[in-house]
């Protein structure tokens, strides 16, 4: 069955301090990023999928457990994932993964810029 589309876009939305912008050279595709650096980016052409930061480990159980998990760009492998969205992913999972991405960069960024979001 597969996730759907706006009920992804509307969580990476709703996270303090997201922004979206479209990528004009590529059809269907908006990156996500908090505070300038990106966490997901969403491909709706074709084949529907996210991409997410993750864990190095996680992203190697993700990928052992679900045909839907692989990688599909030009970032690191090791800590990046490809999430096909009508794949095997439950759509929980990838709701669960998306807050991770978005973890994974706000806890990278600056203490001023986490301030700004709102962190004490």
């Amino acid at each position: 069955m597969g996730m759907l589309v706006a009920d992804l876009r509307a969580a990476l939305e709703a996270k303090p301090g997201a922004a979206g912008s479209t990528h004009p050279s590529a059809r269907g595709v908006t990156l996500y990023k908090v505070m300038g650096k990106m966490f997901a980016i969403l491909t709706d052409h074709k084949e529907t999928s996210v991409i997410l930061k993750c864990d190095p480990h996680l992203a190697e159980v993700l990928r052992e457990q679900y045909a839907g998990v692989g990688h599909r760009s030009h970032l690191d492998r090791r800590f990046w994932i490809s999430v096909t969205l009508d794949a095997d992913v439950p759509p929980e999972e990838v709701l669960r993964l998306a807050d991770h991405s978005y973890d994974l960069v706000r806890a990278g960024l600056t203490r001023k810029q986490r301030a700004e979001l709102g962190d004490a």
